[in-house]
């Protein structure tokens, strides 16, 4: 019997096999970096915000044979349908491909998108491509991929078109996956050049603290041609990049103790409110009595505004001012520097503070929400109303506005405002600093990498020092001194020395100007960067001006850019729309737009830029410090990065892959209008609606 029809044996005596397991069958990565089973694709996808790093050792040596190799794969579902990958093929590591010139290295981007609209029921189908753009399309792949799931098997077909000397993808393929259990998959394809088999080992998600899931993954035949061995092997790590916070259905019972806090408040008062009517109805003496009992209650009221107030400081909030007055209404006013990965939890543990500590029938809240002394959002609404919200998750009634509450009249703050002045406690951030080459010549991945402190003092209302200074930590070779990439190490120092200050202007407009020292690419100026943001009051629409002027150190000349950007937020979809123009920082000029796909406080993004080099790239932004940070003391505060950013890129257009350095450059600062006073430009009503479900976990998670 020939090696094909006992492969085929095999995949009829798997497919009569009784069910071991009834669950889901789960979706891989394969070798060739789009999400299906060995060689081939099927119509299944990452789920949205699921990001996937794997390794596998089959090199398709520029579509003419297979050999040992190293296969790099980014994956990530990032819009609901929607996957994208980035790959590196390379034959070894660091060999210097001027000197090996049969070896590979190539980046490689690809895209796959499951049609919506067809019933669950019937099939999934997918259209996808492989290698699309670059300069050397050596893998350039399209596909049609359908799938169905009876039990626990998954049949796969398609229809591709390539150029490979191998005949991979390009023609009909298909697969068999069965799955019959949780932990353990075999795979069966013809992937339009050859049969292959292999199997899925899945390491449970309780061994390794429900991070993720760790798969090892095995190709164990093969009747190719192309290929002087039948195995190998991969393996690939997947995770969700965050978990959504959602609204419990009102009958879920609600969370103690603040339900049953306030009806024993709540019986109380009535109680009190029964005795206050009865009183009235008594003499004169007996009506002075009423009146000492009217007494005792605006006691109990500065007491409840009391306990929250230093509930707010202990929770780390600063410049906490609370007040309240006889309608009753309660006022607070605060500057949030402990969540510094999203305004919005600070604003819920506010919010859910409040409907804890006060019980007044009726009362009304205000909250305003400061940054750096600026007056930046404010939230009004009734108590009452808003602890119903936490308790069954009825959607809450609120008025949200940007900018500067409207002013109350006879309000008695209690004790003394702006409590826990954030004025003159140094902030610092740690985070790291990286410059790297990726898949070129030289090697897959060469790098400097630093420690990188941010120092910032605030000392004035919207003003004060920030400082930054890093320190390399390692290198590769090629970024030795007088190696190819020498001059981009990361340097040792002070990298910027600025004076800030930032100002809230009329109409939605916001300012914000640095004075001072900055390093770029390792020289040295002197000069000033401004930067004006006008948002509209819903927060969809954002346009910002970015200018900067600055004079070398060391010699008689000077670099200035101007840029002007549009940023479009679709809200309900958790994606926005970014486009630049301008001159920029090397002289280059031209556009730069990008698609960031958010997911929580991170974002995976598409871009693409025309200046003198057209680049299309993938980047990602991910918050390296807890949701909570340390609140400040006397000493100051130490926290991580809320936002790093990565890229990678390629040129596009063009014939080769020449490295470019700087293009579309704009300086960059650890404090701007955009990422440190609008929340990454979330800071809107809109926003804020739209994430009611993480606004009332935040309370529950962290009070």
């Amino acid at each position: 019997m020939s090696k094909i029809n006992k492969i085929f044996a095999v995949s009829v005596v798997l497919a009569s096999a009784p069910v071991l397991a009834d669950s889901q069958i789960t979706s891989y990565s394969s070798f060739a970096g789009y999400t299906g089973l060995i060689n081939t694709p099927n119509a299944e996808i990452l789920e949205k915000g699921v990001v996937d790093f794997s390794y596998n050792n089959q090199l398709d040596l520029r579509g003419t044979k297979y050999i040992d190799g190293h296969n790099f794969i980014f994956s990530a579902g990032i819009y609901d349908g929607l996957e994208v990958s980035g790959q590196i093929a390379s034959s070894t590591m660091h060999d210097s491909l001027f000197d090996n010139k049969g070896q590979t290295r190539d980046l490689s981007f690809n895209l796959k998108y499951q049609i919506p609209y067809i019933p669950k029921n019937w099939f999934n189908l997918a259209i996808g491509g492989k290698d699309l753009g670059g300069a050397a399309n050596n893998y350039e792949t399209y596909y049609l991929a359908g799938s169905k799931e009876w039990n626990d098997f998954r049949f796969s077909a398609g229809f591709a078109v390539s150029d490979r000397a191998t005949g991979q993808m390009d023609g009909a393929f298909a697969g068999i996956e069965w799955q019959p259990l949780d932990w353990f998959a075999l795979q069966i394809e013809h992937d339009a050049d050859a049969v292959n088999a292999g199997l899925r080992l899945t390491v449970p998600k309780e061994w390794i603290y429900d991070v993720g899931t760790l798969t090892f993954s095995g190709k164990l035949y093969s009747n190719t041609d192309y290929s002087d061995k039948d195995t190998y092997w991969g393996l690939n790590f997947s995770m969700p990049l965050f978990e959504q916070a959602v609204l419990n259905d009102p009958a879920e019972a609600a969370p103690a103790p603040i339900l049953d806090n306030h009806n024993q408040r709540e019986a109380a008062f009535k109680a009190h409110y029964q005795k206050q009517r009865e009183l009235a109805q008594k003499p004169l003496e007996e009506a002075k009595q009423e009146v000492s009992e009217r007494d005792k209650f605006s006691k109990s009221l500065t007491l409840q505004t009391r306990e929250l107030k230093n509930a707010l400081i202990d929770d780390g909030f600063e410049a906490v001012s609370v007040g309240f007055n006889r309608e009753p209404h309660i006022v607070v006013s605060f500057e949030n520097f402990v969540f510094n990965r999203n305004d919005i939890d600070a604003i819920g543990l506010v919010l859910g503070r409040i409907a804890e500590h006060i019980d007044e029938p009726d009362a009304k809240y205000s909250i305003q929400l400061l940054n750096r002394g600026m007056p930046m959002l404010f939230v009004r609404g009734n108590v009452d109303n808003y602890r119903e919200f936490i308790n069954t998750s009825t959607t809450p009634d609120m008025d949200i506005r940007r900018g500067e509450m409207e002013p109350l009249g006879s309000v008695s703050w209690v004790g003394m405002p702006n409590a826990n002045s954030p004025y003159f406690k140094p902030r610092l951030t740690i985070g790291p600093a990286l410059n790297n080459r990726t898949a070129t010549e030289l090697g897959v991945y060469d790098y400097s990498l630093a420690v990188r402190a941010d120092l910032e003092l605030p000392m004035w209302y919207g003003g004060g020092l920030s400082i930054s200074a890093q320190s390399e930590l390692a290198k590769t070779d090629d970024y030795e001194t007088g190696k190819a990439f020498g001059r981009l190490a990361e340097k040792d120092g002070i990298t910027q020395a600025t004076l800030y200050q930032s100002l809230a202007l009329p109409y939605g407009i916001y300012n914000q100007t640095h004075i001072g020292f900055f390093r770029e690419f390792n020289q040295d100026f002197t000069g000033i960067k401004n930067e004006t943001v006008w948002l509209s009051g819903n927060g969809r629409h954002q346009f910002k001006a970015d200018i900067g002027y600055l004079e070398y150190q060391d010699y008689d000349t000077d670099r200035d850019y101007q840029a002007l950007s549009y940023r479009y937020n679709w809200i309900e979809k958790d994606v926005s729309f970014h486009a630049t123009a301008g001159r920029f920082f090397y002289d280059d000029s031209g556009v730069k737009v990008e698609t960031r796909f958010w997911f929580g406080d991170s974002y995976i993004s598409v871009f693409a830029q025309d200046t003198d080099v057209q680049l299309a790239g993938v980047s990602f932004s991910i918050p390296l410090t807890p949701r909570k940070d340390m609140s400040a003391t006397s000493y100051g505060q130490i926290k991580g990065n809320e936002a790093w950013r990565h890229s990678v890129s390629t040129r596009i257009g063009e014939s080769h892959n020449n490295v470019t350095i700087g293009r579309a450059k704009q300086i960059d600062t650890p404090l701007s209008v955009t990422k440190t006073l609008l929340n990454q430009g979330r800071l809107s009503s809109s926003y804020v609606y739209a994430n009611l479900a993480r606004l009332r976990e935040a309370y529950l998670t962290h009070r």
